[in-house]
């Protein structure tokens, strides 16, 4: 039997589309507003740039919006340019990576002498940092000016962690001893010796090391989040501690030239290049980390310090580049940079969502309270009055806030710990997210 049915009948039900794909300016725009993220976001591809654009305020007091020019410190991006320079060394016959980093520090501890300058540049040296100490998180510790002889000698009656060469241990205090080996062998500064052999011949006019006392044009301030979710000026670092592991400043038009040289020898030779980003362990290099970011070949490096989250993603096969600088602490730079890739690269990107604190029994924190640890991680979990807290190892309580029964969330972090419930008995494990990595930790009291 034919059917009566007209031809539009077959079109009259609504059609349910999929929601268009966020541009690069909403996805930053909401992360703002989710996760208070302050700063400027950058992105090229082939030599096209998608997206340049400042967000939030460069100076809250004063009410200056942020602006693609504004300066922000840099903190372990500084490490790429840290190598660079120890690379530059080992071009001209002043050392060699090979070398005992002994030969350099006079007295050396005994402990230290199989260390060389390749185990610095890789994190694989053994050397405790010195950020991991607990008095370094202390503000009036923050305040004190320290040569960098001073800074690597913190660790000096310190046990190795390992052996040379058999792991790898994020090391802070390596790199400040790296910044000492550029000024013995070169006989400049170190901040000298960047703005000489690395920013000006590139015309990074807006970079150096950053110095409190300097008047900096368009230099933005660095803040923090306080317990409410308000901002507050960040705590004062003395910016001889973080040295050549974190000390220098920049704009994302500088990092886009640098960005650009890369493809080049103008600063560096490729057998140079090839050896920073040769993988050592744990997907780093020297000063870089080579891990892939929305599917695509990533050579990057993230950074913080006190007021400052940053991030630059490079994907040398798309000749693309993500740049994020953020002014607040918590800016969470790298989740920023991880979805603007995504975006660039036609992936689905979730845009952030605000969670919503709500109210359970405190009789359930009893739950969650102890210290959960992996092979690299332990976090002390604690109730207090009512309210949960988490400490990581070497770092400040902080407090965690319910968005369900037994999954809660930082204000002033984008991470979660998810606690495993167990029919009423003390949670086993955590899972806890931050920046896009997934981490467990089981319980270990």
């Amino acid at each position: 039997m034919k059917s009566t049915l007209p031809v539009l009948a077959l079109c009259v039900l609504p059609a349910f589309a999929q929601p268009a794909a966020p541009t690069m300016d909403e996805f930053v725009e909401v992360s703002a507003k989710v996760n208070h993220f302050m700063g400027t976001a950058f992105v090229a591809k082939d030599g096209k740039v998608l997206l340049d654009k400042g967000y939030g305020f460069a100076d809250i007091e004063l009410n200056v919006p942020n602006a693609p020019g504004n300066k922000f410190r840099l903190g372990s991006i500084t490490k790429q340019f840290t190598a660079t320079a120890i690379m530059q060394l080992q071009e001209r016959g002043k050392l060699s990576v090979t070398d005992p980093a002994c030969k350099y520090l006079d007295p050396c501890p005994e402990a230290w002498k199989p260390v060389t300058i390749h185990h610095l540049l890789s994190h694989t040296s053994g050397i405790p940092s010195y950020t991991n100490m607990p008095e370094f998180m202390k503000p009036n510790f923050m305040r004190v000016p320290l040569t960098p002889l001073e800074i690597v000698m913190l660790s000096k009656d310190k046990p190795l962690e390992f052996q040379p060469g058999e792991k790898w241990n994020y090391d802070n205090s390596g790199y400040i001893l790296l910044g000492y080996i550029i000024e013995k062998v070169s006989g400049e500064k170190y901040a000298n010796y960047v703005q000489s052999h690395i920013f000006f011949p590139l015309g990074m006019n807006d970079s150096g090391y950053d110095d409190p006392r300097q008047l900096i044009m368009q230099r933005a301030y660095g803040y923090s989040l306080g317990p409410g979710g308000g901002y507050l000026n960040a705590y004062f670092i003395d910016m001889s501690l973080p040295y050549a592991a974190g000390s220098l400043y920049s704009t994302t038009a500088d990092l886009y030239r640098w960005d650009r040289a890369l493809y080049t020898e103008k600063v560096l030779s490729r057998k140079s290049w090839e050896a920073m980003t040769t993988l050592v362990k744990s997907s780093y290099g020297y000063g870089l980390m080579m891990a892939a970011m929305a599917g695509h070949k990533q050579i990057g490096h993230g950074g913080g310090i006190n007021g400052f989250s940053t991030y630059i993603a490079r994907f040398p096969d798309d000749d693309a580049v993500v740049i994020v600088l953020s002014n607040v602490e918590s800016g969470n730079a790298t989740a920023v940079a991880r979805g603007l890739a995504g975006i660039l690269f036609g992936e689905k990107v979730e845009m952030p969502k605000e969670r919503k604190q709500i109210s359970i029994d405190p009789k359930l924190l009893d739950r969650y309270t102890g210290t959960y640890t992996n092979d690299k991680i332990t976090v002390n979990i604690t109730a207090q009055n009512g309210h949960l807290f988490e400490q990581l190892t070497g770092q400040p309580r902080l407090e965690i806030f319910p968005y369900s029964d037994h999954q809660f969330f930082m204000k002033v972090v984008d991470a979660t710990f998810d606690f495993e419930t167990a029919n009423g008995a003390r949670s086993p494990a955590i899972t806890l997210r931050q920046n896009g990595a997934t981490i467990s930790l089981k319980r270990a009291d």
